[in-house]
């Protein structure tokens, strides 16, 4: 393999960062007032303005050529006909099958999987019609009014954030929950909203296996069994996301309430899968469908659209750019709708489960900084947070805004405001404030020139700070499935660019491999050494806390 810091486009990078570094985004604006038309792009409903980065032409023409040289188209193409292109694991990674809405056929082993897909969503369909209708009931005859999803990671994320971003489509009985921390606070907390007659638990683990959403299952199953129904009852208001059909009889699950996908499907990307179970349920087949189109339409734009016009492919370009020549490690996701307040939670595990990687595809040391840490909350609430630190603190930021233009619930002036704020905190980080601005401002307002220099350290702003803007007319299921899908291959194109692979998570397992034998060490209440001291310190000391060690 060629490394990535070896290419002749990164080492062109390197030469140009050198050169352009100095010239700032008021320069660059200044030189072009035909900027914004030339650093736009269209796709799948969303449009994204990328005119505020520090880019020129001819920075564009070597990141694209840095794509080139890395293989990006054929690395989409090795992805949607299902090559493996998770190599530690021996798997493809098809979850543009899961949303393939065309009649092109998908081959995984020389066999087309996309019957399987679409008789899964037919399956899935049908209960949650019963469901969503009032013909499903629970042990007492009762009509369903509450969902549980106890998932972790992929099987919770996931549809937790659709759902809330989904929220203005929501069935108008059915309230869904969701349980994923092991912390018995969590269920705690939900099981004291639900009634066990009219509740409807989904238990969300492929293997029905994983320790944390097993506890929590077996917890609620007690739970439910604590009320006046019986074991038998328990099929009326358990089903399961699972392949491990043994497990899930075991569990008590009746089989044909049991809905599978497939090891081709990572858990980050399982939302399209019968994982977003819940997202059907809340918001209908019929809409869900529609978000799968949105997802779909975006892969087609993400594998036909030249690179120069490829938005995951510009937007993962830039990414690569600031992380790798400008030394900015931290990005910005600011989301200004309310409804996706969970998204830059959503793409802290796209992002960072993926491309938080060290090693090449072939296990050799990485030369270069991989995925940056993914991080934000939305507007405008975070305009009285953090952003004090993007205008004037030390670091540089890049940041995506996110701009639903409609509101799905317009109220007065409240959508005009918002989109205000949202258009001038990026024209804020990219302008600043500069010392004469402020003097000119000050003076206004009736101050003097010994205030005005004592204050201008204070009240400058450097500006300077790059962003994207991503608009998209309403949050709709179908505008959701593009924007979900559009990270999704941005995260593919890093990671092809570093050479790393992002369909993997090793570095998830060895924590939970440690925390069975701690938890085993723990339930025997003995004194414990065999690990480090500071381990061992911990675990003795809070068996002391328990007062089960002298």
């Amino acid at each position: 393999m060629t490394d990535p810091v070896d290419t002749k486009a990164w080492k062109a990078l390197t030469a140009h960062h050198a050169a352009v570094s100095s010239t700032t985004l008021r320069d660059l604006f200044s030189a072009d007032d035909t900027r914004f038309d030339t650093f736009q792009l269209k796709a799948a409903g969303l449009f994204l303005d990328y005119s505020k980065n520090h880019i020129t032409s001819e920075t564009v023409d070597l990141l694209l050529q840095l794509a080139e040289e890395s293989n990006v188209k054929r690395h989409f193409e090795r992805m949607f006909t299902g090559d493996i292109v998770n190599p530690t694991e021996g798997r493809p990674s098809l979850h543009t099958a899961l949303r393939n809405r065309g009649p092109e056929p998908v081959m995984v082993e020389g066999r087309d999987v996309m019957p399987d897909v679409k008789a899964v969503l037919e399956r899935l369909r049908v209960f949650s019609e019963r469901v969503r209708e009032g013909s499903w009931t629970g042990f007492t005859g009762k009509a369903i009014t509450d969902v549980v999803n106890i998932g972790i990671g992929g099987s919770d994320l996931g549809p937790l954030m659709a759902v809330e971003a989904l929220a203005p489509f929501a069935h108008e009985r059915l309230t869904l929950h969701f349980v994923s921390n092991v912390d018995g606070s969590h269920l705690h907390s939900t099981l004291k909203k639900i009634n066990p007659e009219t509740t409807l638990f989904i238990v969300a683990s492929k293997t029905f296996s994983t320790q944390e959403t097993l506890t929590n299952a077996h917890s609620a199953r007690r739970w439910f069994l604590d009320s006046a129904a019986g074991e038998e009852d328990v099929t009326k208001h358990f089903v399961a996301l699972s392949t491990n059909a043994d497990a899930v009889s075991a569990f008590g699950i009746d089989t044909q309430n049991m809905f599978g996908f497939w090891d081709w499907v990572g858990g980050r990307y399982s939302l399209w899968s019968a994982i977003g179970l819940p997202v059907i349920l809340s918001i209908g087949m019929d809409r869900f469908e529609q978000f799968l189109q949105g997802a779909y339409d975006m892969d087609n734009h993400a594998r036909t659209a030249p690179l120069s016009e490829n938005m995951p492919v510009m937007l993962a370009l830039l990414t690569v750019w600031y992380n790798n020549f400008w030394q900015a490690h931290s990005h910005l996701i600011a989301p200004y709708d309310q409804y996706l307040h969970r998204f830059p939670a959503y793409l802290q595990q796209l992002t960072m489960e993926s491309n938080g990687k060290s090693v090449h595809v072939d296990g050799s040391p990485v030369q270069s900084a991989t995925g940056p840490v993914v991080w934000g909350e939305p507007g405008t609430n975070g305009q009285h947070a953090y952003f004090q630190l993007l205008h004037q603190g030390t670091h540089m930021i890049p940041a995506d805004f996110i701009m639903a233009i409609e509101s799905l619930n317009p109220m007065g002036i409240h959508q005009d405001l918002l989109m205000a704020n949202c258009f001038a905190q990026s024209e804020a980080l990219m302008m600043g404030k500069n010392k004469e601005e402020l003097a000119t401002e000050m003076r206004a307002a009736g101050a003097s020139d010994e205030e005005i220099e004592r204050l201008s350290g204070h009240r400058t702003f450097a500006g300077n700070r790059p962003s994207n803007t991503l608009l998209v007319q309403q949050v709709t299921p179908h505008a959701l499935g593009a924007l979900i899908a559009l990270y999704e291959h941005k995260v593919f194109v890093e990671a092809a660019i570093w050479d790393i692979n992002p369909f993997d998570q090793w570095g998830v397992e060895l924590g939970k491999q440690l925390a069975k034998s701690i938890h085993a060490q723990i339930d025997k209440a003995q004194t414990v050494t065999s690990h480090d001291a500071s381990t061992n310190g911990l675990i003795n000391r809070a068996l002391k806390f328990k007062n089960v060690l002298a």
